[in-house]
Order: structure tokens, then C-alpha cells, then sequence
């Protein structure tokens, strides 16, 4: 990768978090003496290719204007009902000085390795091609509701994780063009898959996890405890 290019990062940060029982959202939950967001925002912009970052935000929501992002190149926008319609009014939101490339990021995996974005950004710009951070299924795989009816082959399964990488204006196009057929789309990846658009899978640590129930919240707190015993 030996020519500057021009990326934006966003971070769509619009959900309530129900599966945590809170009564605000559950990027405001704490790690330390820092909100989930913020930690997350923290490692993007040590990203040296990252040029700015777009925080997708509910305008009912009261919480984001009392973070700490000093020095940080962070610009809040309207959120959206769903995590894709967020993602588009970022994307929006750049199109008079569009990027050549967008990286979208969970607000909820602050445990993200910068060492696996600078690695995902690497691949997909000498590729020319979009990609995403995902981990091989280490575990046996069962296909059933109440029981097991077989056990699903997991030689071709990958966990999709965030970040994710593409061209802005493909990415702004399969996105629109998703949302108004009512597609299903439950990150950025589904919507270039269905567009038929090249989605690399490029290997990322499996500690990156997004945190989504009270569990995950204690096993953040105890990775992040570690990580920054290792810096």
C-alpha cells in the first residue's frame, strides 16, 4: 500500500441495546474509567490511514454529547431505525467530499486489534477489493430449534466481525439499492453479496467480540484489563 488513499470510518451507534436490560444504551456502559464507545473510538483514530470518523447517533439520544473525544476527528450524524439505515445516512453524509474507501465498525467491539484494521485495510486496497474482519467457527455447529436435527459441516463457516471495508460508492450503492427491494441486511457484507460484489475474508483475532449481553460486558472488562497490560 504505497499511495495515501482516502478513508472514513463509521460507526453506527443507534441501537437501545435491549439484550442487556439497561435503561440507556449499552455503548454508554463502562470499561474501566471509559464508556464501551469511547474505547472504541479511541482505536480508530490510532489508525493512521483512518482520515475521519462518522458516529451514527439517535437524536433522541442524550449521552454522546457528554464524551470525552478531545482530539478525536469525530462527526456525529443521525442514526437510523436499523443498523443499515444508520449506516447510509453516514455514508450521506460524506457524498460532497466523498472517500474512495469506507471502513464501518461495531460501536460494541471497543477490543478490536488495530494491528487486524491496518491488516484488513492492506488487503483490501492491494486487492482492489472489499473485505472484512472474520474468524474460522471453532466449534461444532447444530442446525435444530428445540432439537438437534444435523450437525452443519463447518469447514467453509467463518464468524463475520467488524470492521468491515469497500469502496464508498459501491458500498452507498448496494446499500440503497438493498434497503429500497426491503432486503435483509445485516451488515455491510450482505449488502455487496447481494449486489454481487467481492467480499474478502481476511482472518482477525477472535477476542474481538461484539458486546451484546451482560456476559459479554465481563468479558470485555477482563480483555481490556489485559490488553492494557500488554501496551
Amino acid at each position: 500500500m504505497n499511495k495515501a488513499i482516502s478513508l472514513a470510518a463509521v460507526v453506527p451507534a443507534a441501537g437501545v441495546g435491549s439484550r442487556m436490560g439497561l435503561n440507556h444504551p449499552k455503548q454508554y456502559l463502562k470499561i474501566g474509567d471509559k464508556t464501551i464507545l469511547e474505547h472504541t473510538l479511541s482505536k480508530l483514530s490510532q489508525v493512521d490511514t483512518i482520515n475521519q470518523i462518522i458516529v451514527a447517533v439517535s437524536d433522541e439520544d442524550g449521552y454522546f454529547e457528554n464524551l470525552n473525544l478531545d482530539n478525536l476527528n469525530v462527526t456525529r450524524v443521525s442514526g437510523g431505525k436499523e443498523r443499515a439505515d444508520s449506516v447510509l445516512n453516514a455514508l450521506k453524509s460524506l457524498r460532497s467530499n466523498p472517500p474512495e474507501w469506507v471502513l464501518v465498525h461495531d460501536a460494541a467491539r471497543p477490543l478490536v486489534d488495530i494491528a487486524d484494521i491496518d491488516n484488513l485495510i492492506s488487503s483490501c486496497i492491494n486487492a482492489g477489493e472489499g473485505g472484512i474482519l472474520a474468524c474460522r467457527v471453532k466449534d461444532t455447529i447444530k442446525k435444530g430449534n428445540t432439537h438437534s436435527e444435523h450437525t452443519v459441516p463447518r469447514d467453509q463457516l467463518w464468524q463475520a466481525l467488524t470492521p468491515q471495508l469497500f469502496p464508498y460508492q459501491v458500498l452507498l450503492q448496494s446499500l440503497e439499492s438493498a434497503l429500497e427491494d426491503g432486503a435483509l441486511i445485516t451488515d455491510e457484507a450482505s449488502a455487496m453479496e447481494r449486489a454481487n460484489q467481492p467480499v474478502q475474508l481476511v482472518c482477525g483475532r477472535s477476542d474481538n467480540i461484539k458486546i451484546t449481553t451482560p456476559e459479554d460486558h465481563a468479558l470485555a472488562c477482563f480483555l481490556m484489563e489485559q490488553q492494557q497490560k500488554s501496551i
